[in-house]
């Protein structure tokens, strides 16, 4: 949740910095924001925190539904990142509360609309997998409690194989990363 708000502050730092004419402190890679796109990041903010306010008091229904307005609801014409970065964080985060109350299949299929947004190795996707293996096992001590232990183990394997593909897509996503720049250690003149 905290990698959402700060990819929303982010995109509205770049807003700041492209209303109008880039200023000097925006430097000159500053783009042009489309107003539907800030309306939609603020909406999803909105929207996280309806459901942050209702998981808060137990009322895990009220939380989906905040969720689900935001991912049925209308989207910024065009593939702009942060929409389908927003977009997979939500189906994550919806999966995680219906896999909380066992509702294992239609959690399944929120992440699986959740891949629709995050299609290469991105800290989403992986994120996305990482929640998957989470439903699994949810889904494992679920079945256990019900004397159903085949298709518990079915479901732990799942988890297993969810959340070693989580760590090979972050695995890829970090080696991908430019190098940190590391401060120099030569004194001052």
């Amino acid at each position: 949740m905290r990698v959402l708000r700060w990819a929303l502050i982010g995109a509205l730092v770049l807003v700041g910095c492209s209303r109008h004419e880039p200023r000097q402190d925006c430097g000159d890679s500053a783009r042009v924001v489309d107003p539907a796109l800030l309306a939609f990041l603020s909406k999803a903010r909105s929207a996280h925190h309806v459901a942050d306010l209702h998981e808060a008091s137990g009322d895990r229904a009220a939380a989906l539904r905040a969720l689900q307005g935001l991912t049925s609801g209308p989207i910024p014409a065009g593939a702009a990142p942060e929409v389908e970065e927003v977009l997979a964080d939500t189906r994550a985060r919806s999966a995680e509360l219906l896999s909380q109350v066992g509702r294992f299949d239609q959690a399944v299929e929120e992440l699986e609309q959740g891949l629709d947004h995050a299609k290469t190795p991105t800290y989403y996707r992986g994120h996305l997998f990482e929640v998957r293996g989470l439903v699994e096992e949810r889904r494992e001590k679920a079945l256990r409690g019900n004397a159903r232990g085949q298709e518990a183990d079915q479901a732990r394997e799942r988890s297993l194989n969810a959340y070693e593909e989580a760590m090979k897509i972050q695995a890829q996503v970090i080696g991908s990363a430019p190098p940190a720049s590391t401060p120099s250690t030569a004194p001052r003149p």
